[in-house]
């Protein structure tokens, strides 16, 4: 009788293990976290400059994309972060309505308009806040919260 409890106690382990390890997400990390938030900043100040020459910032642009660029690759490699990366990709993804996609739009028009520029800063920034709030939280929430922003099939900026 007492192995039948013993060997019962260490399947109820083992199936806890095993169940919890297919519902895993990357513990926080705190170069992400600055990281994220450094490259929100630059983006909120790069944005602003959307009604002067694309031109005119090109390298400070050029300069945002290699630090976004540097934590997709961080990213790709931490075990149990699909969600960080995948957000990270649709930020860096010219044919999405985010980062990646606003700059390209302002490379095509040249200078952005006042109101759609603060149209755009507010959903760029919104998804920066959501992935930050992800990196500190880790729960489900936050994860339902960026999931359902990167699950949105939203339009290109040439498709509006």
């Amino acid at each position: 009788m007492k192995h039948l409890k013993h060997l019962l106690f260490l399947i109820a382990v083992s199936f806890a293990i095993t169940s919890c390890n297919s519902t895993r997400t990357a513990l926080f990390d705190q170069y992400s976290y600055e990281k994220t938030i450094e490259l929100k900043v630059e983006t909120d100040q790069l944005i602003s400059k959307a009604t002067t020459p694309y031109s005119d910032n090109q390298e400070e642009i050029e300069k945002l994309f290699l630090n976004l660029e540097k934590l997709v690759e961080y990213e790709k490699n931490k075990p149990n972060n699909e969600i960080t990366f995948e957000m990270l990709k649709m930020l860096n993804d010219k044919d999405k309505n985010l980062l990646a996609g606003f700059f390209k739009h302002w490379e095509t028009k040249g200078i952005i308009s006042k109101s759609f520029l603060e149209e755009s800063k507010k959903q760029i920034l919104e998804a920066f806040d959501l992935l930050i709030e992800y990196e500190i939280k880790k729960d489900k929430q936050s994860k339902e919260a960026l999931l359902d922003l990167i699950n949105l099939n939203t339009p290109t900026y040439e498709q509006r």
